[in-house]
């Protein structure tokens, strides 16, 4: 608990009136509580100061801001500190792939118990599958869920032409999550972690996954890693048992799909049911990020002619100019 001093002053502000006193004690009251790593208490307690929507900008996300890494070359951020605003209501996933995600935010939710048990949430986790899928998407989820900053690793700063600035940048990175809790998003991480099996590739790449692999194993920071990939295959074999859990993103099926209009629909007047089979097939295939960009086409469309409602052919010309020139242009790369 928050020690007496604090607690003097926070219930002397509350009883006087005193806004500013009481944020400002109610704030460091947090702050102790997230040192002592008793972060589920410090996360209800930011819930209640702030709301959901204001809830990390003033503790987390400003801080965390303020202390990210550079790279020493170039002069720029290695790490992009966002404040996530989706949560599970914005993301339609495979039975298999929710469980996976819900089974995450509890272990961290309960990690209290788990500790008292001499065990430790998943901090290490790796997501892959098809672009466009959910997995940027399932990291800011975890975010919002448990409260914490996302913090995007920028590769296009971390990745140096320099001879060893490379894995000195990933250092620095891993330095700063350990120290500041956040959700540290490593996107396209085959990047980082490409299979040194391929020939075509220098020693300083190999010299990078060593790093990678050897930063991974002494890892014990606060933060949750979320590693992305669309090209899985790509990876080097050792990476895979260094991540506590591994989750699978795919396309969505027929039912998910009715799911994604039915949601993305939501406060759309339609002459059309999203629920209806016919309607699910016009997407087929695609992936969650291609549905929407249809979606909104299709919805700019009816805005810019003055319509009142979303019809079929306003889906048909959007899937016509979003997603089925891709796919004649996929083939005919392939003959």
């Amino acid at each position: 608990m928050a020690n007496g001093r604090l607690l003097r002053q926070l219930i002397k502000s509350g009883a006087e009136g005193d806004q500013d006193a009481f944020r400002r004690a109610s704030e460091a009251v947090i702050s102790e509580e997230r040192e002592k790593q008793h972060h589920l208490l410090a996360n209800d307690l930011e819930k209640i100061l702030y709301g959901r929507s204001k809830m990390p900008a003033s503790l987390s996300i400003v801080k965390a801001a303020h202390a990210v890494p550079i790279d020493r070359e170039r002069d720029l951020n290695l790490i992009e500190v966002l404040q996530p605003t989706r949560d599970l209501g914005d993301i339609v996933l495979s039975d298999k792939t929710r469980s996976a995600l819900d089974e995450v935010l509890m272990e961290h939710n309960r990690a209290d118990v788990l500790r008292a048990h001499g065990l430790e949430p998943a901090q290490k986790l790796l997501f892959f599958g098809p672009p466009g899928c959910g997995k940027t998407l399932a990291a800011e989820i975890l975010a919002t869920e448990l409260s914490l900053p996302l913090a995007l690793i920028r590769l296009d700063s971390v990745v140096s032409s320099f001879l060893g600035e490379t894995a000195a940048n990933l250092r620095k990175v891993f330095d700063f999550v350990s120290e500041t809790p956040v959700i540290a998003l490593f996107d396209e991480f085959d990047a980082l972690a490409k299979s040194r099996d391929d020939v075509a590739d220098h020693g300083e790449l190999k010299r990078v996954v060593n790093a990678v692999l050897q930063m991974m194993d002494s890892y014990r920071g606060r933060s949750v890693l979320v590693a992305a990939t669309n090209h899985e295959t790509l990876l080097d074999p050792a990476i895979w048992r260094r991540f506590d859990e591994v989750i699978q993103f795919e396309r969505p099926s027929l039912e998910q799909i009715k799911q994604l209009l039915a949601m993305k629909l939501a406060g759309v007047r339609r002459q059309f049911d999203p629920s209806e089979s016919h309607i699910a097939n016009m997407f087929k295939g695609m992936a969650h990020a291609d549905v929407e960009r249809v979606l909104r086409r299709a919805v700019k469309e009816m805005v810019l002619q003055g319509r009142e409602f979303l019809d079929l052919p306003h889906l048909e010309e959007a899937l016509s100019r979003e997603y089925t020139p891709k796919r004649n242009r996929k083939a005919t790369r392939g003959t």
